[in-house]
This record gives structure tokens, C-alpha cells and sequence, in this order.
């Protein structure tokens, strides 16, 4: 039974990823932590918050769903970020297709919420 948004396995998925990313960011150049280091964990904390936003706003579904949409948003754009990450040699390809992968699953299971949440 879901009785908090930290029931919702995407909210669960999505608050490990922006840690995850958080400590990936750390280890970027010092001139890059508060450039694409600083963008690319607001958009990771993003998904997470969104999706605990719209959660307190359930008793309006299209508001809740736009908060989701917003959070599977914020995962294309974590694509195109963590890609410019490895292209600038930040991270490698492993890591790279590590997150990606999460990235895009992540987006799927959103957009399945949206779809089937009532």
C-alpha cells in the first residue's frame, strides 16, 4: 500500500540516483563542479522532488501528473548531461552507459506510472 510519495519505487530509484550523481560530480575538475557539476545535480535532485511535490498535491491527479511528467523530463535531460560528461572525459564509458541505462529505465517506469495511476 502506498502511503507516502517514499513508497513510490520511482521516488525510491530516482533519490539514489541524484546521491549516486552527487558523488560522481565530486570527482569532476574543480573548474567543472560548479558549472556542468552544478547543473547536473539540480536536474538529478529534480526527479526526486518533482515526484514528491506532485505526490502532496494526489488529490488533484492531472497536478500530480504533471509533476511526473516533469520528473520524466528531467531524465532526458540527465541523458543529454551525463553524454556531455563523458564526451568532456568526466566520466568513462562504462560509467557512462551505466547511467544512462538507469536513466532511461527510470523515465520508462515513470511515464508506466503516469499512465496507469489513478
Amino acid at each position: 500500500m502506498i502511503t507516502s510519495y517514499k513508497d513510490l519505487e520511482v521516488y525510491q530509484k530516482s533519490y539514489l540516483m541524484a546521491l549516486k550523481i552527487h558523488q560522481i560530480t565530486q570527482g569532476y575538475p574543480s573548474y567543472e563542479r560548479y558549472e556542468i557539476g552544478a547543473q547536473i545535480r539540480r536536474v538529478a535532485m529534480s526527479v526526486p522532488l518533482n515526484i514528491a511535490e506532485g505526490y502532496g498535491k494526489k488529490e488533484s491527479l492531472a497536478e500530480f501528473k504533471r509533476f511526473l511528467k516533469m520528473s520524466a523530463g528531467s531524465c532526458n535531460e540527465m541523458e543529454v548531461l551525463i553524454e556531455m560528461s563523458k564526451d568532456l572525459s568526466y566520466i568513462d564509458k562504462e560509467t557512462y552507459q551505466e547511467l544512462i541505462n538507469e536513466y532511461q529505465l527510470l523515465g520508462k517506469k515513470i511515464n508506466v506510472l503516469i499512465e496507469k495511476w489513478r
